[in-house]
């Protein structure tokens, strides 16, 4: 018999086989115990999450010979045909290539036809979201009217492409991606059901690489089986997936803990000398940092690892806070977006991971605030710097010469009192220059009270300080009585 890959092999037959989509099973289940099956059904969510599977079981169990049922036979022709995808009552449509109006005008009038065999007459369309607007218009009035032997099952990874009509018309079913433990487990039955040995990281790696993808994984699970033969290695399943090593990924989480930027330097010089993708290797410290940030939690149960990998990542994380990781996480979300742009990659990422570990110099602007609002509120009080001594002026020498007339001896707005007798007269230093005082103006002599009062303001009070000043008039507001 000819070779059938995994994915092909493997793909659930029954609604008991679907991994990961237990609501949506349970729905169908009771819906047809009860007989409240749809006319009409939209199935959207990611690649490979069991969305056309489900379809074929569902239309399964509506023309199974013994159903409508919850458990199809399997055996009977209508089970095999629609295994098989030959059923002449079960027609699946690849919207992709069927989009045109013209193609949606033939399938409405075959569904005028009663089924040639089975009880129900049940289209399948996939990527539903392909179809042009013309056909989806033609599409309406037989998606909420149709005849009561005909359901519609439709298939999409893009919801918000449809119309609000045709979602109107229909039972929406939202099939989330597969969880990683989930995926790991199925794919440890069927590592076992082949007699391939592989340990639980080399899953692990797989895993990552499917992103909850249930068809993902189990084509990479047959690609590793080619690769590594019966017995495969999770150094074989990192390079064949070319994920960086774990021995890189440590020394980065240790260089960025001790703000090491020479350390960090040299894990992207081993990155590049091994061929390895700097984008991956950016990926993949993001998944780390969340690793740790996640064990740094409390939440260990969101964390996909080995029990050794687990207690390296435990020791990790009490080298961060949970701070510095959010920060990190940030950060490197933002350098993976920069690369999608840069034509120099590697000089990039250096240029990242340098701040990464300069990032440790820099307070956090909560704690500046904070540390404001603390002195603000127990201002430090500072010592007021005494003010410099004036500098003593030399005593003014006695004139050798003869006293000079008044006319004469007037210099630079010095004035001279003519002298009573024949002793010489000291000259005197130019005083300052004083602004006119107007003459409804007090003096400036201020009553002590009102100076101390002023004083003793906070706000004047820091205000001398800062300054290193005094207080020379108190003048009234405006308003106020003189």
């Amino acid at each position: 018999m000819k070779y059938q890959v995994i994915a092909r092999k493997f793909r659930p037959q029954i609604f008991q086989e679907v991994v990961g989509q237990k609501p949506i099973v349970r729905t169908l289940q009771n819906a047809i115990q009860t007989g409240r099956v749809g006319h009409a059904y939209l199935f959207s969510g990611s690649r490979g999450v069991g969305k056309t599977t489900t379809a074929r079981i569902l239309a399964k169990g509506l023309n199974c010979i013994k159903g409508p049922s919850t458990e199809p036979c399997g055996t009977c022709p209508s089970c095999t045909e629609i295994a098989a995808a030959q059923s002449m009552d079960v027609l699946e449509i690849d919207g992709a290539s069927n989009n045109g109006v013209d193609h949606i005008r033939e399938l409405r009038d075959s569904t005028r036809y009663a089924p040639t065999r089975d009880r129900f007459k049940i289209f399948i369309i996939d990527e539903v979201h392909m179809l042009s607007t013309p056909a989806f218009n033609a599409l309406l009035k037989v998606l909420e009217e149709p005849p009561p032997h005909v359901v519609f099952i439709m298939a999409t990874t893009e919801r918000h492409k449809l119309p609000a009509t045709i979602l109107s018309r229909c039972q929406i079913f939202t099939f989330r991606a597969i969880s990683a433990p989930e995926i790991q487990a199925h794919l440890r039955q069927i590592a076992n059901q082949e007699g391939a040995k592989i340990d639980d990281r080399g899953l692990s790696y797989i895993v990552k690489a499917a992103e909850g993808s249930m068809r993902d994984a189990q084509s990479l699970l047959d690609l590793i089986i080619s690769f590594g033969g019966q017995d495969i290695a999770q150094d074989d399943v990192r390079d064949v997936l070319g994920f960086i090593p774990n021995e890189i990924l440590d020394r980065t989480s240790a260089a960025l803990a001790n703000q090491d930027s020479r350390e960090l330097l040299e894990c992207i010089n081993v990155v590049v000398d091994q061929g390895l993708s700097l984008q991956q290797y950016v990926r993949e410290c993001i998944a780390r940092m969340r690793d740790l940030l996640m064990l740094k939690l409390g939440m260990d149960d969101k964390v996909l690892a080995s029990a050794e990998d687990r207690k390296t990542l435990t020791a990790d994380s009490d080298l961060f806070s949970q701070q510095e990781l959010v920060r990190n996480f940030d950060m490197l979300l933002r350098l993976e977006n920069d690369l999608k742009w840069t034509s120099q990659p590697r000089f990039h990422v250096e240029a990242g991971m340098i701040k990464l570990a300069l990032m440790g110099h820099v307070r956090d602007i909560e704690d500046v605030i904070r540390d404001l609002r603390q002195g603000e509120s127990s201002p430090t009080p500072r010592v007021k710097q005494p003010l410099p001594a004036p500098q003593a002026r030399p005593a003014p020498s006695e004139p050798k010469s003869p006293p000079t007339p008044p006319a004469q001896s007037r210099q630079a707005g010095a004035s001279v009192n003519p002298p009573s007798s024949r002793e010489p007269v000291p000259t005197r230093e130019p005083a300052p220059a004083r602004a006119p005082v107007p003459a409804d103006t007090k003096p400036q002599s201020e009553p002590s009270s009102n100076l101390d009062a002023a004083k003793d303001e906070p706000l004047v009070k820091r205000f001398l300080e800062v300054f290193r000043g005094d207080i020379a008039q108190v003048k009234p507001s405006k308003g106020e009585s003189q």
